[in-house]
């Protein structure tokens, strides 16, 4: 048994380390089809031995059971929303207000257009995934966040406690991809990639979740237990 074991750890080892490069790195070091194999290896063995399934085996990213509705989280620091800058006048503004207390160094991010997310990790486990919500109060999607490949189920480097922030977003060719179908069902079409991503992750059911293809950026370290974090470009370093 011990030996089965190993060899299933080391298969979600070697899946996690080509997800990364697939969907994070956007580099992928093995076809499709090698893949798969990969895959279709774990879950041959963990159907054949169920008792060593774990919730951060690749393997439950496909989705589960419908909900009956979607549960309450309370964040343990706010998660704020952003200001908006309309002109070179409201940048002056800004600078002149923040070199009040010292100066500063800039980094400039791109603003990616999707629904705001806040991860936690326990012993480098995913535990929980909750929108923003009022910044207070967010939704738990912690089920259709495992479906998303991009959003790690256990962090590479296990922390005693990390909690992040983050968008999950809708490719562009994603979302051509589901208005076609649906409007090949009649279906009504979603307004805009947004739209179609809060929809997304929303449902009741994680396996239509799973069969959108949604992806996931973080940029914000909320929270950190076990490592020290100086700067936004360390951040961003880490969280990559």
């Amino acid at each position: 048994m011990e030996e089965i074991a190993a060899r299933i750890e080391k298969l979600r080892d070697e899946i996690r380390k080509h997800e990364y490069q697939y969907y994070v790195l956007d580099d992928p070091l093995i076809s499709d089809l090698e893949f798969d194999r990969l895959m279709q290896d774990l879950l041959r063995l963990e159907a054949e031995h169920p008792e060593l399934v774990t919730p951060d085996s690749p393997s439950q990213r496909v989705g589960g059971a419908a909900r009956e509705g979607l549960a309450t989280v309370v964040h343990r620091i706010p998660l704020l929303s952003l200001d908006n800058a309309f002109s070179f006048d409201d940048l002056r503004a800004f600078e002149k207000r923040v070199s009040k207390a010292g100066p500063f160094d800039y980094m400039a991010e791109l603003k990616i257009d999707g629904v705001s997310i806040a991860l936690v990790y326990e012993g480098g486990q995913l535990i929980s995934a909750a929108t923003r919500g009022d910044g207070m109060l967010g939704e738990d999607v912690t089920p259709n966040v495992r479906t998303i490949k991009a959003i790690p189920l256990k962090l590479r480097t296990p922390l005693p406690r990390l909690e992040v922030r983050g968008e999950i977003f809708m490719p562009k060719a994603e979302f051509v991809r589901i208005n076609q179908e649906r409007e090949e069902r009649g279906e009504k079409i979603f307004a805009n990639p947004r739209n179609s991503t809060a929809g997304s992750l929303r449902q009741l059911n994680p396996s239509i979740t799973a069969s959108r293809a949604l992806a996931g950026y973080m940029y914000d370290i909320i929270h950190i237990e076990g490592a020290q974090i100086k700067s936004q470009d360390e951040a961003l370093a880490f969280l990559r």
